[in-house]
């Protein structure tokens, strides 16, 4: 949707970003005294620029995610991502999985989609920022510049059941003074190269018919 905004528009917004400290993971109410996950993808490193097969520029799905040991004592785990350099007050929920059993080291490529009621292992996917469950394929303005999607991970002691295909504001609640540990992995996207990569790819298709 966002790709229609046109590139000045995006370029003059570039200032208005939600912000690092509103992500999911630095809320006062998390408690923050939690040890590291660590949290990563086979399909791409830290910190690096996410594949277009991930985004709304490509098929749009899900990105595969694996983790390492858990604290001691968790009881389940929850998946929040987010872009907290959304031209909005708060930052843009890309997707939400909570549920997801202690034995559970990765989530296949593809796997966020809806799922109703929750899946027959006990997760659920909760709603995105659109109110919809499943994954929100990164979608930056035009000349907005970079964007971080953090994909934030939580291990969870004991918690209440944060209800229905939760949002944000729900599950933070629920895991409010819950939260034994968490991992952060980042993948970095931003319209402009994907036009240059689309750009790129019909270049060079073309020169193969002269």
């Amino acid at each position: 949707m966002l790709e229609h905004v046109p590139q000045w528009l995006g370029e003059m917004m570039r200032p208005l970003r939600a912000g690092a400290d509103e992500l999911c993971i630095a809320q006062p109410e998390l408690g923050g005294d939690f040890g590291p996950i660590d949290l990563g993808s086979p399909a791409f490193a830290h910190g690096s620029r996410l594949p277009l097969r991930f985004t709304a520029d490509g098929e749009g799905v899900s990105p595969p995610l694996v983790w390492g040991q858990l604290p001691e004592g968790t009881c389940s785990l929850a998946l929040i991502v987010e872009d907290p350099d959304s031209p909005s007050p708060d930052p843009l929920v890309h997707a939400i999985v909570w549920g997801i059993g202690p034995w559970v080291h990765a989530i296949p490529e593809g796997a966020i989609r809806p799922d109703g009621y929750g899946s027959e292992n006990g997760s659920d996917v909760g709603l995105n920022s659109f109110f919809l469950e499943g994954w929100l394929p990164p979608d930056p303005p035009t000349g907005h510049g970079d964007h971080e999607y953090a994909f934030q991970l939580f291990a969870l002691g004991q918690i209440d059941h944060p209800g229905a295909s939760p949002g944000r504001g729900a599950l933070v609640r629920a895991m409010a003074g819950r939260v034994l540990g968490a991992g952060l992995l980042i993948g970095v996207y931003s319209r402009e190269e994907a036009e240059a990569a689309r750009g790129g790819l019909i270049e060079e298709a073309a020169r193969t018919f002269i």
